[in-house]
Parts: C-alpha cells; sequence; structure tokens
C-alpha cells in the first residue's frame, strides 16, 4: 500500500510540476521580448462607427456606473452607438430604461435590448445584438467595469493593420484594498495579464479575449462563426476560433480598464467555477483544431497548456490528501532515497513564485509588498481546490450547467457593505464548505505529524493545504451567517 501511495503522490506531483513550470517558459519569453511592442497607428479624422455592448443580468446596483462612464468616452457621437443588452428579470430593467431615456435627451445614440429569455446566456445576448449592431467595431464591457475616457481613443489605432480583429486591455481592480480576499485577486490576475497575456502575444501565441474591457472588429467576429454558447467561457472560445482563422490579436498591458473584484467567497467561487468548466469545455471543443491545424509544434504546445492549464485542481486536490499519510510512511520505512529525490518538486513552488514576482515588479512601484501574499494566495488557490475540480470534471464529463454571473454589489471602497444587498441575500451556500472543512481538520493531522516528527520541509506546503482549505470553508460558512444576519435588520 505504502508504495503504491508513494507511486501516485509520485505522478500527481509530476504533473503539478509540467504545468507549473510553465511559468519558467513564461519569465523566459517575458526577458526575450521585454522590449517589443506593437505599432499603432494614429487615429484618422474619418472615424469607423463604433458599437459599445454592455451586457447586463439583474446589475440594479452597478448599471448607471456602467451606462455613465461608457457615456463619458470620447468620441464622435454620429460615430457611436451603444447597446445595453438586458437580460434582467428584476427592477434592472426599469433602472436601465430610466437612464437610456436620459442619455437618448443627451444626444447619445443608445438603445434598451431587452431580452425576455436567457438563451444562450451572455454570448446569446453578444450575438442577438450584433444583429443589429451598425458599427464596424464591437467594444464590450460587463456590468462591474468602468472605461476610461480614452479607451476608443487608445485602442482604434491599432487597427490601422487589416489583420488585426482585436484589442484587448488589461484590467484594473478597483476595490483591490477592500479586504485580503480582493489583494488576493488582484494578484493572481495581475499574473495573467501582466505576464501569461503579455508574454503570449508578445512572442506571436495565442491569447484569448477577457470577455469584456476589449474592442473586436465586427468582421472577425463573424467570419471566426460568431458568438457560441456551447461552452461557459465563450470569450476564450471566440478567441481561438478567430486566431486559427489567421486574425490577430494585440494585448495592451499599459492600457487599463478599472473593474470591481468579487468581495465575497461565494461570489468568487462562482466566477472560478464558471472560468474553469469553461475552459476545459473550450478545450475538449478546439484542441482537435489546433492540433489538425497548420500552426507550428510550438504554437500547438502553447496553446495545449494555455487550454488545459486548469487540468491541475484535482491534482492539487489529490495532493492535499497524500500529503498526510507521507508523513507517516515517511518515517515508517526505508524510503529516505525516494523522498531526497522528490526534493525537485520544489521547483514547482519556485516556479509559481517567479512568475508572480515578476508580475507585480513589471507594473507596481509596490511590488514587494503585494508579493508578501503569495503565500496565502498559494494556500487560496489549494483551498478552492475542491470547488474547482468540481468544474473540471463536469466540463470532463459534458455535464451542461447554467451560466451563473458573479453578483455585483458595486463594493468601490473600503466604507461600504454588501451585507443587505440584494444579490448577496439571494446568494445558495455552497455545500463544498462542509468538505473544505473536513479537509481542513485532516489537513490539521498532517500539520501536527510534521511537527511531531520534525519534518521542517514538509510543513510550509501542510500548512498551506490546512490554512487554503480552512480558510475557504470558513468564509464560506462567514458568509452564510452574516447574511442570516442581513435579514433580520
Amino acid at each position: 500500500m505504502n508504495e503504491l501511495i508513494l507511486s501516485l503522490y509520485i505522478f500527481t506531483l509530476t504533473v503539478i510540476l509540467i504545468f507549473s513550470s510553465h511559468g519558467f517558459i513564461m519569465i523566459y519569453y517575458r526577458n526575450k521580448f521585454r522590449n517589443s511592442s506593437h505599432s499603432k497607428a494614429e487615429t484618422n479624422a474619418d472615424l469607423p462607427a463604433v458599437t459599445i455592448q454592455l451586457p447586463l443580468y439583474n446589475e440594479m446596483y452597478v448599471a448607471e456606473r456602467l451606462i455613465d462612464s461608457v457615456c463619458c468616452i470620447e468620441y464622435e457621437r454620429s460615430k457611436l452607438e451603444i447597446q445595453v443588452l438586458d437580460d434582467s428579470t428584476d427592477s434592472t430593467t426599469e433602472i436601465v430604461n430610466e437612464i437610456v431615456e436620459e442619455k437618448r435627451k443627451e444626444g447619445f445614440n443608445i438603445k434598451h435590448i431587452h431580452r425576455t429569455n436567457r438563451k444562450g446566456y451572455k454570448a446569446g445576448a453578444l450575438k442577438e445584438g450584433l444583429l443589429t449592431a451598425r458599427g464596424e467595431f464591437i467594444a464590450i464591457f460587463d456590468a462591474d467595469f468602468v472605461p476610461r475616457p480614452d479607451f476608443l481613443k487608445t485602442t482604434m489605432g491599432y487597427f490601422s493593420d487589416n489583420r488585426v480583429g482585436m484589442v484587448q486591455t488589461r484590467w484594473e481592480h478597483i476595490n483591490e484594498d477592500y479586504s485580503l480576499l480582493t489583494r488576493i485577486q488582484a494578484l493572481a490576475l495581475n499574473g495573467h495579464f501582466v505576464i501569461e497575456q503579455t508574454v503570449r502575444n508578445k512572442a506571436g501565441f495565442f491569447i484569448n479575449f477577457n470577455g469584456t474591457g476589449g474592442i473586436w472588429k465586427k468582421k472577425c467576429i463573424e467570419d471566426a462563426g460568431n458568438w457560441q454558447d456551447d461552452t461557459l467561457t465563450e470569450d476564450l472560445d471566440l478567441s481561438y476560433r478567430a486566431q486559427l482563422k489567421g486574425w490577430k490579436f494585440i494585448f495592451l498591458r499599459d492600457l487599463t480598464t478599472p473593474a470591481e473584484l468579487p468581495a465575497e467567497i461565494n461570489a468568487l467561487k462562482a466566477q472560478q467555477f464558471r472560468w474553469t468548466k469553461g475552459a476545459i469545455e473550450t478545450a475538449k471543443k478546439l484542441l482537435p483544431m489546433v492540433w489538425n491545424s497548420d500552426l507550428n509544434l510550438k504554437m500547438k504546445l502553447q496553446s495545449t497548456f494555455h487550454l488545459t492549464n486548469n487540468i491541475v485542481f484535482p491534482f492539487i486536490l489529490v495532493a492535499g490528501i497524500l500529503n498526510v499519510p507521507l508523513i507517516f510512511i515517511k518515517n515508517s520505512g526505508p524510503y529516505d532515497t525516494v523522498f531526497n529525490y522528490m526534493s525537485v518538486f520544489v521547483l514547482a513552488f519556485i516556479s509559481s513564485f517567479l512568475f508572480y514576482l515578476n508580475a507585480q515588479r513589471d507594473v507596481y512601484l509596490d511590488w514587494r509588498k503585494k508579493i508578501t501574499l503569495f503565500p496565502i494566495f498559494m494556500a487560496g488557490s489549494m483551498g478552492l481546490a475542491v470547488n474547482n475540480t468540481r468544474a473540471v470534471m463536469e466540463g470532463l464529463l459534458s455535464r451542461k450547467s447554467e451560466f451563473v454571473r458573479t453578483p455585483k454589489y458595486k463594493i468601490d471602497n473600503q466604507n461600504k457593505s454588501y451585507i443587505k444587498n440584494k444579490y448577496f441575500q439571494n446568494t445558495k451556500f455552497d455545500a463544498s464548505a462542509f468538505v473544505e472543512l473536513i479537509l481542513a481538520v485532516y489537513c490539521f493531522i498532517g500539520v501536527a505529524a510534521s511537527v511531531y516528527f520534525f519534518e521542517i520541509a514538509a510543513l510550509p506546503f501542510q500548512l498551506m493545504f490546512f490554512v487554503g482549505f480552512g480558510v475557504v470553508s470558513y468564509l464560506s460558512f462567514r458568509q452564510n451567517i452574516l447574511k442570516k444576519q442581513g435579514l433580520k435588520t
């Protein structure tokens, strides 16, 4: 039995090492292409027509902020069309109606398109809006975003190259300092935007439209097969289909679009579940197309890593479970040589650390302060392994589920609370918190065993699994208690 557990553990860590070590590759390309940049032409006097699409579903707290910010975008009004694609079933529709009427009186070409069903969810709303969109270019902003006034002036010049089909901006975080939870999310997202998106784009690999904060050439969307709703990540799906068709994408690291981060754990879990499951669905759908294409081997391998990196979560979960018996196995048999060789797996941690370190250092003056959160971020990633493993398994098994939106609370400063927020009150308690609590207690045995056997090298990882599962389960239970308190007041 000990040999079986050891073999499974080594296999699990090997998979984690393979995916984590991709960070070394990203750092290599970062250094190689750090001085390269995209060419941009001055915006022509004869501006093309642009349609801005705002997909909404029950966003009563942030709809006005979004529409106001979009109407502040600097562009010739006669060439600008705004579509509010509203699938709401609550008072959001009435709120949007009033705001749209006000904006029309101010001279904006703004339309309120309300669907009475959510067919195709966000993809369906975007596709329906595209049928009547008069713009040659389509900019998209989700409800939690606040685009800057110069968004179009800055992005439009990159379309001087006719091959460019999409320009994506980096997300900035309005409420990064609201809580430890939002600061950790910012750290994680910065890794994706500052390193992954930037490096892949400069190195010539495929990148993805992030669902919002970007602008498309309408012809590119149509040529790639339009929006499709057979995955939960319609943005990733369309991105790959477009680039496989030969369209070029551009990512602008230094142009940011502010957005609100989920302020509570249930919203974060729902978002992570959708992103993780959708990526797996997209990988199943598009990897055959990638490998049957004329792309070179390097492009195919990078695309495979990009589309499948979420597969690592089940292995993180298994590693957390096996970590505990490994302490006892190491101290009960002649396995010293095996465990000495296993020290190579620390490279996975080093690679991840360097990846996120460079992400903070590239864009923040206070990067030293931000990177101190890395151990907590790692623990949080381990704690979300139950939630994300379920998403991976559902994606692999082709189990369809509803597109669950991430609720927005308009938490844009530290003085605001979401406890009485209608959407927070309607959130469902995530039963996986019980599993996470059990795993936290279980992993504490590993912490105690590491101390007892004086396994100093194993202790940090035992602690991270314990803290990760413990904090995620605690926050889930705490949110449920806060919800009940909010109902009483």
